[in-house]
């Protein structure tokens, strides 16, 4: 996917303004995080350090500690804001000043394509609803593969292109009202050529139901999670214009309510052991026996 059609700067700006209210919005992102906890029954894994990427004000944080609560958990988020907004604990401060219990996540403002660890120093690296605001997946997906040691793994969960289908097609202005969403396959050779082994990718549609459109972008809005391409409309949109909109999206109308559809793609893979040194030299590994 090239790169050049998200507004970052406006990610970051939406976010950070929906901050301080952001935990009476963001029941969708903690309903796909539940979904997402219930995968980790499925995989045996001891981590001492987890990476959530994009954890916003923490959401996923008491799960994830619940489940692994010898683990050191670090949260990175590109808005500083949200981050600030989920310091609801007085032991969260002693981060900020690199002290604390263990168990006090550390919280740091980061790119997910640049991130500020060492190579190899994560056994898991957990991702809920990050990767369609950004540009382009891989990079993120690359550094997630660089910080995990061998064995380690990547659990996340995306939007797809069915996202918000009714929104778009009751606009039809030639302008972007969503954000554009990576197909799961092509999500999956993505894991592949960044190195990942055993990629494992699955979806759900999910339909929330709306008494009116102004409730579903007020919804939307409230979660920081109204569009943020470059071609959106930056000016107002017209009265009329509303009007034909609101006039399409009432032709979907279904028993009393409007829909809104949301594709959820899951995907998790593993950091096996390289087969090749970076200058392209194969790695062959021999297993001696043992002495005596």
């Amino acid at each position: 996917m090239s790169a050049g059609f998200v507004d970052r700067q406006q990610v970051g700006r939406r976010f950070s303004r929906v901050a301080p209210s952001y935990a009476q919005a963001d029941f969708f992102v903690r309903e796909v995080d539940s979904r997402m906890q219930e995968r980790l029954d499925y995989v045996t894994l001891d981590p001492k350090r987890i990476v959530d990427l994009g954890c916003s004000r923490g959401g996923s944080f008491s799960a994830l500690m619940a489940r692994y609560p010898d683990a050191e958990l670090i949260g990175l988020d590109l808005s500083p804001a949200m981050l600030l907004a989920g310091r609801s604990q007085p032991s969260g401060w002693r981060r900020w000043l690199g002290g604390g219990k263990k168990s006090d996540p550390w919280r740091l403002a980061a790119d997910a394509a640049h991130l500020p660890l060492a190579a190899r120093s994560a056994a898991l690296v957990w991702s809920n609803l990050l990767l369609h605001w950004l540009d382009d997946p891989i990079p993120a997906l690359a550094e997630a593969h660089r910080i995990l040691e061998v064995g380690g793994l990547l659990m996340f969960s995306t939007l797809g292109p069915d996202t918000l289908r009714e929104l778009r097609s009751a606009f039809g202005d030639g302008y972007a009202h969503t954000q554009r969403f990576a197909d799961m396959h092509d999500l999956g050779d993505m894991l592949v050529g960044c190195g990942f082994a055993d990629p494992v990718m699955d979806m759900e549609v999910i339909t929330l139901t709306y008494d009116d459109l102004d409730a579903m972008l007020a919804e939307l809005r409230a979660a920081g999670s109204m569009c943020a391409m470059k071609d959106r409309r930056h000016g107002l949109t017209g009265r009329q214009a509303w009007a034909k909109v609101r006039a399409a999206y009432e032709r979907l109308r279904r028993d009393g309510k409007l829909p809104a559809t949301f594709e959820i793609v899951y995907g998790h893979a593993w950091k096996a052991a390289p087969k090749q040194t970076p200058d392209g030299r194969a790695i062959v590994r021999f297993d001696l026996p043992r002495k005596g």
